[in-house]
C-alpha cells in the first residue's frame, strides 16, 4: 500500500509540478483526481492536499520567472485582489444554484489550451505589451480578475488555465510573462484555499500523501520553470502544448476510471 501511495504521489506530483512550472497549471487539476481514483481519498481531503502542493510549487516557479524578469508584479497584484474578491462572490452564487458540478471544465480547458499552443503559438513580444498605457493594463487586469475569480468560485476549478488564456489572449502577454504572472497569483490563491480548507475540515489530511505530493510537485515545478525560462518562445509553446495535451488526456482517462 505504501509503495502504491508513493508511486501515485510521484506521478501526480511530478505531472502537476511540470504543468505548474511550464504552463501555470493548478496542481489541483492533476493531483485531486489521481488521489481520489487510485488511493480512494475523500474529495475534500484530496483538494486540500492539492492546494497545499500548489503553494510552494507556484512560489518557487514565480521566483524563477521573476529572476529572469518574466513576471509582471504590478498588474499581478491588481488581478490577484480582484480574483480573491470575485472567487468569494462566485462561490456564494454557486451555493444558491443546485448541482453546478462542472469539474470537467478544467480537464477540457487544459486539453484545448494544449492543442491551441501547438497549433497557434503565442509569439507576442514584451515590447508589444509595453506599448500599452498603465491605465489600460490596470483596467484589463481588473476585468480579467473578475472573470477568472467568478468562474473559479462558481465552478471550483480551472483558475490556472483561465489565467493563462486571459493573460495571453486579452492582456497580450508573451508566454513566459503570462506563466510567471499566473504562478505568482496562484501562490496566494492556493495558500488562502489550503488554509480555509484545513481550517474548515478541522484536522490534518494524510500526512504521508501531503508531504510526498508537496515534495514531488516542488521538484517538477522547479525543473520545468528553469527549462521554460531558458527555452526559445517556439520551443516553449510546443513543450507547453504537448504537456497540457498529455495531462488533459490523462485526466480524461482518470475520469473514466472513477
Amino acid at each position: 500500500m505504501m509503495i502504491a501511495k508513493i508511486l501515485v504521489c510521484l506521478a501526480a506530483g511530478m505531472g502537476a509540478g511540470i504543468g505548474t512550472g511550464l504552463a501555470g497549471l493548478s496542481a489541483a487539476a492533476v493531483i485531486s483526481p489521481m488521489l481520489i481514483t487510485f488511493l480512494g481519498f475523500d474529495a475534500y481531503e484530496a483538494v486540500g492536499i492539492s492546494l497545499a502542493s500548489d503553494v510552494l510549487a507556484s512560489a518557487v516557479s514565480a521566483y524563477t520567472y521573476g529572476k529572469h524578469k518574466n513576471l509582471d508584479i504590478k498588474n499581478g497584484v491588481v488581478m490577484l485582489c480582484t480574483v480573491l474578491v470575485f472567487t468569494l462572490f462566485g462561490s456564494y452564487i454557486a451555493s444558491l444554484v443546485p448541482n453546478t458540478t462542472m469539474g470537467s471544465f478544467s480537464v477540457f480547458m487544459t486539453l484545448l489550451l494544449g492543442i491551441k499552443f501547438i497549433v497557434k503559438p503565442v509569439m507576442t513580444t514584451k515590447e508589444k505589451q509595453e506599448e500599452k498605457s498603465t491605465r489600460t493594463k490596470v483596467i484589463q487586469s481588473i476585468l480579467c480578475g473578475i472573470v477568472i475569480g467568478f468562474i473559479c468560485g462558481f465552478i471550483g476549478a480551472g483558475g490556472g488555465m483561465m489565467m493563462l488564456l486571459m493573460l495571453t489572449s486579452i492582456l497580450g502577454y508573451e508566454l513566459k510573462t503570462a506563466v510567471g504572472t499566473s504562478v505568482f497569483i496562484m501562490a496566494f490563491t492556493a495558500f488562502t484555499g489550503a488554509v480555509s480548507h484545513f481550517s474548515i475540515s478541522g484536522g490534518l489530511p494524510d500526512i504521508q500523501a501531503l508531504v510526498l505530493c508537496i515534495l514531488f510537485t516542488l521538484i517538477g515545478a522547479r525543473v520545468a520553470a528553469k527549462f521554460a525560462n531558458k527555452a526559445p518562445a517556439k520551443t516553449l509553446n510546443r513543450a507547453t502544448g504537448i504537456v497540457l495535451s498529455v495531462l488533459g488526456i490523462a485526466m480524461v482517462a482518470v475520469k473514466f476510471f472513477r
